[in-house]
């Protein structure tokens, strides 16, 4: 039997509604295991509106208290290993402990982002001049989104997301159509974490998602993975929209 997947939006699962769909392959048989809906401009636009209005008060919550919820993120998602590496494997078809590794090297970074609190203080210089004092303060860009690819399906959304909310922004994942199946389950633990709806969405979809959100002036910073092409296709979009963009294009290490 064909499951239909679906997005995750405003703390719920939703039906996709463009009618557009992209099959999941099952890599152990070849054979469709699931169809996964490809988002229209319009479904983009509202996950942004449910993800600006959701970041005003995550942004405004302490961020020692969306540490601890991070914390708890992290406690979650290793309860529930076995059940997301078996998920992994299902539909991208690394083994068992290959697929343990990918969530475990993602957690790791969702761990460092719980110490934000440290990281965000922001400076103070008294006297810089005279009578004049100097100070800085760090805050959240807002809507943030992410473009992962499928090789990693757990870990780069993961690394992505967890700087990205620890700092106090709404977080959009567009992850890759080929294994969408984790980045949904991610979305839940989240939720039952403890992130406020709206505050983690995933969206599933293809260049008319990424082109929905790269073109959206609600959506303030872009990161992604994925090949060179396609990175230098974004970043240059991105930056056209008056965006920030992070783009690792090819993976190759940086020192290369």
């Amino acid at each position: 039997m064909v499951r239909e997947l679906s997005h995750y939006v405003d703390g719920q699962r939703v039906t996709g509604t463009s009618g557009r769909f992209s099959d999941v392959f099952d890599p152990c048989t070849g054979q469709v295991q699931s169809r996964v809906p490809l988002a229209s401009r319009e479904e983009v636009r509202n996950v942004v509106a449910a993800a600006e209005k959701a970041q005003l008060a995550w942004g405004a919550m302490n961020p020692q208290r969306r540490g601890r919820i991070l914390l708890k993120f992290v406690d979650l998602v290793n309860e529930n290993m076995d059940e997301l590496a078996t998920l992994l494997s299902s539909e991208h078809g690394k083994t068992f402990a290959d697929s343990k590794g990918d969530i475990q090297r993602g957690i790791e970074v969702v761990e460092f982002a719980a110490g934000a609190p440290h990281l965000l203080k922001g400076e103070f210089s008294d006297d810089a001049g005279a009578g004049i004092d100097v100070h800085s303060l760090r805050q959240p860009l807002g809507v943030v989104a992410g473009i992962t690819p499928f090789n990693f399906p757990a870990m780069i959304p993961l690394w992505k997301s967890g700087p990205a909310l620890a700092a106090g922004n709404a977080f959009i994942l567009k992850p890759s159509e080929r294994d969408p199946s984790v980045p949904l389950r991610l979305a839940e633990l989240y939720s039952e974490a403890g992130v406020p709806d709206g505050v983690f969405n995933v969206v599933n979809g293809d260049k008319e998602a990424v082109d929905a959100l790269l073109e959206d002036p609600r959506v303030k910073a872009i990161g992604f993975v994925g090949s060179t092409p396609i990175a230098q296709y974004i970043y240059a979009t991105a930056a056209a929209h008056g965006k920030r963009a992070q783009c690792f294009g090819g993976a190759k290490n940086h020192m290369v």
